[in-house]
């Protein structure tokens, strides 16, 4: 009977060192193994893509446009890429070493992960090379080595190879981990430069036409200087000729991220082209300037710019900008008989003509829209290049 019970004693003995071995074997193959216990994950919330655009323009605000994928990170989200680790035990040290590259230097982050057995996205610092990032033109691959240690323990490097877009690339939008659609319409903001060096130039040249003695914004309380303040920048920029360019499509092809060919107020002014997107962010540069609020306004397949005629914000207008350049009128309007009647008129004459028919054009597209504007349907916008939305984005400069 004692032998019986003796080995009965044995066998639970046995099971429970079996247990306790199995326990041991577990515990070290989910830390050490397997999952995010002791490897990493090298992630991005823009599909493989990295945007001058977007990194210049929060650089200096606090605004976070682009929402990080995991509710639970550490860092500064900004960046766009992250390392989503494991920290199987609370207050979790994590040292994140950052490989220099054309865009960014070397770089070393160090987080405490509080809690335990919980997955985190964890941005590592980026110390950018914001001249490189404005000197991008074109699309370049870039290969990203990250190496991770978790609590005093190398858990490896790993690369990942990014797209750097061009800094003419404007993010439109992205679909977020849920596959819901983010509207970042805001980034064209940045394109608007009031402060470019070559802005004074254009008012100088404005001001040399005569048709105002000076740029005072809303200083009178009359509208019709307001708009005639406006005419005289319109017809700098069309005593420029510059020449429609329909050029706006980027070679991005993704369905996470949409994008819009955007040329900077150095490219437009140099090469003397423009579409409606470059067109309304010049205008609007040129109306910040001089203190008058603009507007852009945009549509799936459009943009026009607006500007508000009072300080009060009571009375408003709208120019499509691409007829300032050498365009038919009569693609916009069809049913009239517009070039003809421009035949034999002065240079003065014309512009004024121009003018009053981009308004139109403009007007009627507004109210056209006016609702889906109004809902704030995907890709309508209607953007005011306030104070408040200069705390959010900065403008890209040179």
């Amino acid at each position: 009977m004692r032998r019986k019970i003796f080995l009965t004693k044995r066998k639970k003995i046995v099971a429970i060192a079996t247990i306790v071995l199995l326990c041991t074997v577990l515990f070290f193959y989910v830390t050490r193994c397997s999952g995010f216990g002791t490897r990493f994950e090298i992630c991005d919330d823009l599909g493989g893509n990295i945007f001058p655009s977007v990194i210049l323009s929060l650089a200096t605000t606090d605004e976070q446009v682009i929402q990080p994928a995991d509710s639970v990170y550490v860092g500064n989200p900004k960046s766009c890429i992250s390392v989503k680790v494991k920290s199987y035990r609370p207050n979790s040290k994590v040292r994140i070493k950052v490989a220099g590259t054309p865009f960014f230097e070397e770089s070393i982050s160090e987080f405490v992960l509080e809690k335990a057995w919980q997955v985190y996205q964890v941005y590592p610092d980026i110390v950018w090379k914001y001249d490189a990032l404005k000197g991008n033109n074109q699309p370049i691959p870039v290969s990203i080595s990250i190496q991770v240690e978790l609590n005093g323990d190398d858990i490896g490097q790993r690369v990942r190879t990014f797209s750097v877009r061009s800094i003419n690339e404007c993010l439109l939008g992205y679909r977020d981990a849920g596959r819901k659609f983010k509207d970042t319409g805001i980034f064209f903001a940045a394109y608007v430069n009031e402060e470019h060096p070559m802005i004074d130039q254009l008012l100088r040249e404005a001001l040399d036409s005569r048709i105002v003695n000076r740029f005072m914004g809303y200083q009178s309380s009359d509208t019709t200087y307001v708009d005639k303040q406006v005419y005289a920048l319109w017809y700098v920029l069309q005593s420029r000729k510059f020449k429609y360019s329909s050029v706006s499509n980027s070679s991005l092809s993704s369905n996470v991220v949409y994008s819009q060919r955007v040329r900077t107020l150095d490219n437009s002014l140099e090469f003397s082209q423009i579409n409606c997107v470059d067109g309304s962010v010049l205008f609007a540069s040129l109306l910040k300037a001089i203190n008058i609020d603009p507007i852009l306004v945009k549509t799936p397949t459009h943009m026009f710019v607006g500007y508000y005629l009072d300080k009060g914000h009571k009375k408003i207008d709208f120019l499509e900008t691409s007829i300032v350049g050498d365009v038919n009128l009569e693609d916009y309007f069809p049913d009239q008989k517009l070039d003809s009647t421009i035949v034999g008129k002065s240079r003065g004459q014309v512009s004024q003509y121009t003018y009053k028919k981009s308004k139109e054009y403009a007007n009627l597209q507004y109210h056209k829209n006016y609702e889906k504007l109004k809902n704030r349907e995907p890709f309508y916008m209607f953007l005011e290049i306030s104070k408040d939305i200069r705390r959010k984005i900065q403008p890209i400069g040179r």
